[in-house]
């Protein structure tokens, strides 16, 4: 199925995109109710009939396509074409006699998060966030922490799921991310967190970054980080503690809760920002 195609190659390429689907047909029509087609910016795959009707609905398309390209949420649309003589249209008419019903999806550019070490909490964490609809990236330089049979509660996962076995230098996954992807570091080595935090204020694509740690590690990491030349303004874009302030557990479950509550949290943020004219949160 080619609208199939379309949604398979926009996720790969991270485009927005609509799915359009005609929901019903009454009288004659150039194609049954079912029919469906993929609307990008610049290309479409499928066919809802052609002509006229097909002429307005990638029209509509497009304009919820430049909505989701902006970063604001789009919600779904019908409308109602009658395919007749006495109907005219910007681009034209149809005179088949029918109706159609028009059914336009957004399909968004999901959020995508990236976990620097699978360890108790990274896993935890991972099994929560395998279930929202994202890019979720598993790096680890440990070969056992990203065995398949370690990651197997994630094989119905809802996020598409990219493991990185990295056993020198994880940190150069960071340019390889997608734009605005969330970092999580939260390594078994304090040297790999330090080497990340500093990579990843020297990536610009990047979104929020989050620290695993104490205070004191921080105050460690933040010295360390200003002698490597990074100012005040960019070290403060690293977030640490991470999660809640109001879940205070320990366990690697609770602390995962708490670090999934707050990035879920964040991706609403930022969608709100997007729609008032705010910066996304970073």
């Amino acid at each position: 199925m080619e609208w199939l195609s379309g949604v398979e190659r926009l996720r790969g390429s991270r485009q927005a995109g609509v799915l359009v689907t005609l929901a019903a047909v009454r009288g004659h029509a150039p194609r049954e109710a079912g029919a469906k087609m993929v609307v990008a910016a610049e290309r479409t795959w499928g066919t809802i009939g052609g002509g006229n009707l097909e002429a307005v609905a990638v029209a509509r398309a497009r304009e919820l396509v430049e909505t989701l390209a902006n970063g604001a949420a789009a919600e779904p649309q019908m409308f109602t074409l009658a395919l007749s003589d006495k109907a005219r249209y910007q681009h034209g008419m149809q005179c088949c006699g029918g109706e159609v019903t028009v059914l336009l999806e957004p399909l968004p550019v999901v959020p995508a998060v990236a976990i620097f070490g699978i360890g108790h909490v990274g896993l935890e964490l991972a099994r929560i966030l395998a279930r929202h609809d994202l890019e979720l990236h598993l790096i680890d330089s440990r070969t056992e922490q990203t065995a398949p049979e370690r990651l197997a509660g994630l094989t119905d996962a809802v996020a598409r799921v990219h493991v990185h076995h990295v056993p020198v230098l994880p940190e150069l996954v960071l340019a390889e991310l997608p734009a605005d992807a969330h970092i999580l570091i939260m390594t078994h080595d304090h040297a790999e967190d330090a080497a990340l935090c500093d990579a990843a204020l020297r990536t610009p694509h990047l979104g929020s970054i989050g620290l695993i740690g104490s205070a004191g590690k921080w105050a460690r990491f933040r010295r360390k980080l200003a002698d490597l030349g990074h100012p005040d303004d960019v070290i403060d874009r690293i977030t640490t503690p991470i999660g809640t302030p109001d879940i205070t557990g320990k366990e690697p479950a609770t602390v995962a809760v708490s670090v999934a509550a707050d990035l879920v949290r964040r991706f609403e943020r930022d969608r709100a920002g997007t729609e008032t004219g705010r910066e996304p949160a970073r």
